[in-house]
């Protein structure tokens, strides 16, 4: 494999005339440049990207940190990061953590150690395990939950579940389940809080019995939909706090002989495309997936700039959108 010391021999000039072209070549003389080309293609030579991240004052790359990258959400976010990212000449690297604060913090390093520039983490924020804000290290927390202490972009959760379960108290529900994330999740303990408020509001008392936890993937809907039907008194309507539930929940009721939404009504939260296309289509709550990474990697991208973004936190609109999986209480 050549070498920048080969590079210099074939063009005849010096290692640090073919250094300072790779990194700095308004600096180095049109004619030299044309050598200097010459050589790089007839030897083959391929620069040490990672030495040359070293050297320089930034790596253009931006790590994205995802606890589940097959979460179809998270897939969405990712989406406008990568939009953001490559208009403003940044690479993105995935980070699957799998809720691992161990490998939180493998990528952590890479900034530490300029391989990277600033991180995105797409887990909301644990205020007993969080390993972020650290000084040094331009950080976003995109899809976050409320009381992030840092550089933030979120909807307002609380509103958009108090939003949800207003619907189905309007629709005469008034025994209304819910299949909640983890009980940890920042995520699941705003959106319960809106759940409680919408209750509170209707002068209905709060029963934790019909709350029962998932973990926000599909085969924890279909378990907890079992265990909603083995109740000798079950909800008639459901909050589920994702859609990924809330399908999967559906066809466990459906399997049981109940019809949607006829005897039971089911709403989910994040509006992903399925949703539009599954028999009944799911009422939910529309996040702003895209816009989320997008305003995310801008915010990140500033604070590498130097500059100061004009607010820490971003609480972008969401939409409530009724569809077929709701109705009236018969």
């Amino acid at each position: 494999m050549a070498t920048i010391k080969d590079v210099a021999r074939e063009a005849g000039l010096s290692t640090g005339t073919i250094s300072k072209a790779l990194h700095d070549p308004q600096k180095v003389s049109r004619k030299n440049q044309v050598k200097i080309e010459a050589a790089i293609k007839k030897l083959n030579y391929k620069p040490n990207m990672l030495a040359q991240k070293f050297r320089a004052s930034t790596s253009k790359t931006l790590v994205v940190m995802v606890p589940d990258i097959a979460n179809l959400f998270f897939a969405k976010v990712i989406s406008g990061i990568e939009a953001v990212a490559q208009a403003a000449g940044f690479s993105v690297l995935l980070g699957d953590t799998k809720d691992s604060l161990e490998r939180e913090r493998e990528f952590i390093r890479m900034v530490e150690t300029r391989l990277a520039d600033g991180l995105i983490n797409l887990r909301p924020y644990y205020k007993d395990e969080a390993l972020l804000p650290i000084k040094g290290v331009p950080s976003v927390t995109a899809s976050s939950s409320s009381g992030t202490p840092s550089y933030s972009v979120r909807i307002d959760n609380v509103a958009a579940s108090e939003k949800i379960v207003k619907h189905l108290i309007g629709l005469g529900h008034k025994r209304i389940g819910v299949i909640s994330g983890l009980h940890h999740n920042p995520h699941t303990i705003d959106r319960l809080e809106g759940y409680k408020k919408a209750l509170s509001q209707a002068g209905i008392d709060y029963d934790e019995d019909l709350v029962v936890e998932g973990d926000f993937n599909y085969w924890s809907g279909l378990s907890a939909a079992e265990q909603f039907c083995q109740m000798p008194n079950m909800p008639t309507a459901f909050f589920c706090m994702n859609d990924e539930m809330a399908i999967a929940a559906m066809k466990g009721f459906i399997d049981k002989g109940f019809c949607i939404p006829q005897d039971l009504s089911v709403a989910g939260f994040d509006d992903m495309d399925v949703s539009r296309y599954v028999v009944p289509t799911l009422t939910t709550v529309a996040q702003p997936a895209e816009k989320i990474g997008e305003k995310a990697a801008e915010m990140l991208i500033s604070l590498i700039q130097g500059d100061t973004p004009k607010s820490e936190e971003v609480i972008l609109p969401f939409e409530f959108i009724i569809r077929e999986s709701t109705g009236p209480f018969q």
